[in-house]
């Protein structure tokens, strides 16, 4: 078998056995075959697409090609979320406590953030001392013992994604959904729960730019799940506009916190008891009606904020700042944005509003680049609220005062705004079970 002829099996738009894709993958993985033939694969996949068989066996591969997680040791059922990527997009942060008080596992595996998009694992390192690398025993000892456990992504599970992923940023392939969804359904099985929610971000501050396209992916993602032997339901859910007011890893851990003890903007409240109740829907085998009745019960007496605590001081947090959330990494500086004009905000693009947070120090444009735990945006307005001008639209913040202005203007520019009432639009498009 020759990669060159697999190459121009899939240029010519046929479908790729599973021996051919297995071949690719563990060859591109063990340095077999060279960037220059992954990268003309990929784009005869971008250009041609992939079967839905093609795509689970090529799913199934990714996921094989370096440690599988196993959670047998945890006892009970076990759940993982994902979310494709947002703006102000806390929602594990809730979630996860949310579900583990419930009686369900929570072993979960998040990113950084990079690009306007904000990451878990930086929220969390908001929290004075908390560790976010922990060994497999730790990880699994936890899981057993408290139920819930959020660290940072493994290098050791699914390489071949690892890899395949850098290539496809390299070389304009990025935007495929068999390759999108193969990519995040490889690592959710790597680490190994039986039931899968994943949330699918669709809109302007979104991957998933139009409803076609996530409905799509997730209809991938889940027949995936189904072919593999596990529960997995997807939410398509609006990124139009950032969810909740908050964007910041320090900020979000505030509003995050305030959601778990019943309070907290009306949005990110639903959104993540919709992910919750279906988690434990799936996992408990239960109605989604009486789950989603139990995790409201979870969030307005206190359990679930108590295990958001647990989780933390079990990985070396100060629980005091969760307690106190004035204790938080705070910045030195604010500026307040004031509306230029008086109607109603017809239009907030969450991506513009994610790189401006990005500017004040918040996320990253490089790999590389340090956060500002303190930095980010709170936003005053958004869409559907009346203003009127010289009304805060929004407050930055930073520990740098010379990034205001170019934060300022950018943050301007994601307001539209109308003399009408804007409709309003849904924060769930759809469920896909």
């Amino acid at each position: 078998m020759r990669i060159y002829d697999i190459i121009a099996k899939k240029r010519d738009g046929f479908e790729l056995t599973d021996g051919e894709i297995a071949f690719f993958v563990r060859g591109y993985t063990n340095g077999e075959i060279k960037d220059s033939q992954a990268a003309a694969l990929l784009m005869a996949v971008y250009l041609n697409g992939m079967t839905d068989r093609e795509t689970v066996c090529l799913t199934n591969e990714m996921a094989h090609s370096g440690d599988m997680l196993d959670l047998s040791a945890v006892g009970s059922v076990t759940a993982d979320k994902h979310s494709t990527g947002g703006v102000g997009d806390k929602t594990t942060l809730v979630v996860a406590p949310v579900v583990a008080s419930l009686g369900v596992k929570v072993a979960k595996m998040s990113g950084r953030g990079l690009g306007h998009t904000g990451g878990t694992v930086d929220k969390l390192e908001s929290i004075e001392g908390f560790r976010t690398e922990l060994s497999g025993e730790e990880f699994i000892e936890q899981v057993k013992k408290t139920g819930v456990c959020v660290v940072g992504q493994s290098g050791l599970l699914a390489p071949a994604d690892k890899k395949l992923y850098a290539l496809r940023d390299e070389t304009a392939t990025v935007g495929c959904i068999p390759l999108i969804a193969s990519s995040i359904m490889s690592k959710k099985l790597a680490a190994g729960a039986e039931c899968i929610v994943l949330d699918v971000k669709t809109g302007s501050g979104a991957f998933m730019k139009t409803a076609r396209d996530a409905q799509e992916l997730s209809r991938k993602m889940v027949d995936i799940g189904k072919k593999c032997q596990r529960k997995v339901a997807a939410l398509i859910t609006d990124m139009n506009t950032p969810l909740g007011n908050n964007i910041g890893n320090s900020l979000e851990v505030i509003e995050a916190v305030e959601v778990l003890n019943g309070k907290g903007p009306q949005d990110l409240r639903e959104v993540c008891v919709a992910l919750a109740a279906n988690i434990v829907s799936l996992s408990l085998n239960i109605p989604l009606e009486k789950a989603e009745e139990k995790v409201a019960l979870a969030l307005s007496d206190g359990s679930a904020f108590l295990k958001l605590c647990e989780m933390v001081r079990l990985q070396g947090g100060n629980v005091s700042q969760l307690e106190n959330t004035d204790l938080l990494p705070k910045a030195k500086f604010c500026r307040r944005v004031l509306s230029p004009s008086d109607g109603f905000v017809s239009f907030t693009d969450a991506e513009k509003i994610g790189s401006s947070s990005v500017i004040l120090g918040a996320g990253r444009k490089t790999k590389e680049d340090k956060i500002d735990h303190a930095a980010g945006i709170i936003l005053k307005k958004k869409t559907g609220d009346k203003v009127q001008k010289g009304e805060v639209l929004a407050e930055l913040f930073s520990n740098n005062e010379s990034l205001f202005d170019e934060s300022e203007k950018l943050l301007l520019s994601a307001y539209e705004f109308s003399s009408a009432e804007p409709k309003k639009t849904p924060l769930i498009y759809e469920t896909v079970r």
